[in-house]
């Protein structure tokens, strides 16, 4: 993070950037990005009908695909880190090693090869259907990655609180989800939100083992019409909207948490 003149910041991260709910700029980033994409996926078919408007009428179902991917994965994954995050913070040395360990294979281990890893190395063993083992790669690999996320947040809260519950009579246990986790929640909602949109766009990759998301039947049907530009910028844009309107949603829950937090 840079200042220019004390007006102007640039921020670089590994996602999209999460715009702030009081940026009221007309032409903003996020406004410009986002009315754009829309509005060249509105006049794109009006244009021009074919191919835009039969591409239109062809990817709703992958879109759908990629939602039921996604919203699987990130319930898994935040389950999955919730619980390997608590293992990195205990006491107890095996619990906490291999917590740790998973964590360094996943993180170390692209998603890519996770995916078919599942799907076709492990069909030697058990053969999985494309959906499922989708899930549980992206589910395992961003669990690793939210795990992190769970244990920073938790070690960013005071230990006085924790000192406090014990104080008071509550086991370790009790105190880390009585005490500990409701706060821990308000600090990890916006990396957490970023995870969820960059799990969003990294579930194109399940494409490569014939789930019909998105991108996928973006493919079928550019095969098949060879209208490959016109194909892949529809399925860009929509792509490009959905992450920004998630974004935007992100920042508006953690306004509104800031919001409670400052009145109570």
């Amino acid at each position: 993070m840079a200042k220019i003149n004390n007006k102007t910041k640039i921020e670089v991260t590994d996602g999209v950037l999460i715009p702030a709910r009081d940026d009221s700029a007309i032409f903003s980033a996020w406004r410009i990005s986002f009315y754009g994409a829309i509005s060249a996926l509105i006049l794109l078919p009006v244009l021009s009908p074919e191919p835009y408007k039969d591409i239109l009428l062809f990817v709703p179902d992958g879109v759908l695909r990629t939602f039921e991917v996604t919203v699987l994965s990130i319930i898994f994954a935040l389950f999955i880190g919730l619980m390997v995050g608590l293992g990195r913070i205990s006491r107890f040395s095996i619990i906490n090693k291999i917590c740790t360990v998973y964590v360094e294979i996943i993180r170390g281990i692209p998603l890519l090869v996770q995916l078919f890893y599942i799907y076709y190395a492990l069909a030697k063993f058990v053969k999985i259907m494309d959906i499922t083992a989708a899930v549980i790669a992206m589910a395992v690999c961003y669990g690793a990655y939210i795990s992190e996320i769970f244990r920073a947040g938790i070690q960013s809260i005071p230990k006085g609180q924790m000192e406090a519950a014990l104080a008071l009579g509550m086991t370790r246990s009790q105190a880390i989800y009585k005490i500990i986790l409701p706060q821990t929640i308000k600090v990890v909602l916006p990396p957490i939100g970023n995870e969820f949109i960059a799990l969003l766009k990294d579930s194109s990759l399940v494409s490569i083992l014939a789930v019909s998301d998105l991108l996928r039947r973006g493919r079928e049907y550019a095969s098949t019409s060879f209208f490959y530009f016109e194909t892949y910028t529809m399925v860009a844009l929509i792509y490009l909207i959905l992450t920004l309107f998630f974004s935007r949603l992100v920042a508006i829950m953690e306004e509104r948490m800031k919001t409670n937090v400052d009145q109570s």
